[in-house]
């Protein structure tokens, strides 16, 4: 029987597990965190860094195919057991380009891909320099080339007087978009070339945190911009040449335009809703594509949202979920829980998917959902 690595414990592998146990599939985990998520769900769980080369080789040796739930990964032991002949989806080749930035947005550029513009910085007085030559480039925001997620890695620079924020190592300092909508395209591509997309889904972000708060499917879009983004999403996913799955993160912005904004080469916040409200999920997906498989089809059953459940101010310490009664009693509504034992401000727990028959019913009911559960500390 094959046997699969996943290179992460967190809660993106426990929802491939999830997926991968209607189908009896063998799954060995590697993850830092001796109280992963994955820990007590995949067939062998293994405690080790991500980015140690002798680690991450070792534990690829043990499996037939490899894949990952988090970019940050040693791509040097990815490759090495690639030569090796181990099927490692996404390829490692993949995975290095978008960890970091500056080389992403390169790639956007190279490919002609519509993005934001951009330029690569060195440090924080490279910054100032570029906003003193080119005021133009304001409002900005620079981004660390590696090692930023979930909001953290980004400095809005609004006036040359906010360059003291920027990062003093390698970065992208990326002109402001004056958007209309946050959009996001999961494109699936297995081995074989086939592609399948999910439809175009709406983001909503929180404002202080930059995670996404409100999800909603389908956006609210024209059948034109509709078209844009899928297209734009297959365009980013075959110039990668992507083994696996790709979320496509975009922008629309006042003008109609649809550009590409970063991407992430595994399932995504931006697809958990699809459990509940696609055909084929997310996480079935993925498997279908890196173990070259009919990929599964995507219609949606209907209108859908998804709230991230992220821990209280305030709260640190054993999670708690006050409200989970109320959430249950509504019709249309599923909890997902990630199985971390600890939670902390801002930190995602969990999510929540809602059905509804309309989109008006679907943000009324998002909101009461956001409005009744809260992520405390005992």
């Amino acid at each position: 029987m094959t046997k699969i690595g996943i290179l992460g414990g967190g809660q993106l592998g426990l929802m491939l597990i999830q997926a991968g146990i209607d189908w009896n599939l063998v799954i060995h985990c590697l993850d830092p965190d001796p109280q992963a998520s994955c820990k007590d769900l995949c067939t062998q769980f293994t405690v080790g860094s991500l980015t140690d080369y002798d680690t991450v080789y070792q534990f690829g040796q043990a499996v037939d195919v490899l894949t990952i739930e988090i970019e940050k990964v040693n791509v040097e032991a990815l490759e090495a057991l690639e030569r090796e002949g181990k099927r490692v989806y996404p390829q490692p080749s993949v995975i290095r380009q978008i960890q970091d930035k500056r080389t992403q947005k390169q790639f956007y550029r190279d490919h002609n891909l519509p993005t934001a513009d951009f330029v690569l910085t060195e440090n924080r007085d490279d910054v100032a320099r570029l906003v003193a030559e080119q005021p133009d480039l304001l409002p900005a925001f620079h981004k660390l080339g590696r090692d930023g997620y979930d909001g953290r890695g980004v400095q809005r620079i609004a006036t040359a007087t906010d360059t003291d924020k920027a990062f003093d190592a390698p970065g992208v300092l990326e002109k402001a978009v004056d958007f209309e909508k946050e959009l996001a395209v999961i494109v699936a591509r297995n081995a074989s070339g086939d592609v399948r997309t999910f439809p175009t889904v709406e983001m909503a972000f929180h404002p202080e945190l930059n995670l996404v708060e409100y999800l909603f499917a389908p956006a609210a879009i024209s059948a034109d911009i509709e078209e844009q983004a899928q297209a734009i999403a297959r365009r980013v996913a075959d110039a990668y040449g992507i083994v696996g799955l790709l979320a496509v993160e975009l922008f629309l912005d006042k003008q109609g335009n649809v550009l590409v904004n970063e991407v992430a080469p595994r399932p995504h916040n931006s697809g958990h809703h699809t459990i509940r409200a696609n055909r084929t999920s997310q996480f079935e997906q993925h498997w279908r594509a890196i173990l070259d498989l009919p990929l599964g089809d995507t219609t949606a059953h209907g209108p859908a949202a998804m709230v991230n459940l992220l821990g209280e101010p305030g709260h640190t310490g054993p999670a708690q979920y006050e409200g989970l009664g109320t959430l249950l009693a509504m019709p249309g509504v599923s909890p997902f829980f990630y199985g971390k034992a600890q939670t902390r401000p801002g930190r995602k727990m969990g999510h929540v998917t809602v059905l509804d028959s309309s989109l008006d019913g679907l943000r009324e009911k998002a909101e009461t959902v956001k409005a009744s559960i809260r992520v405390i500390s005992a």
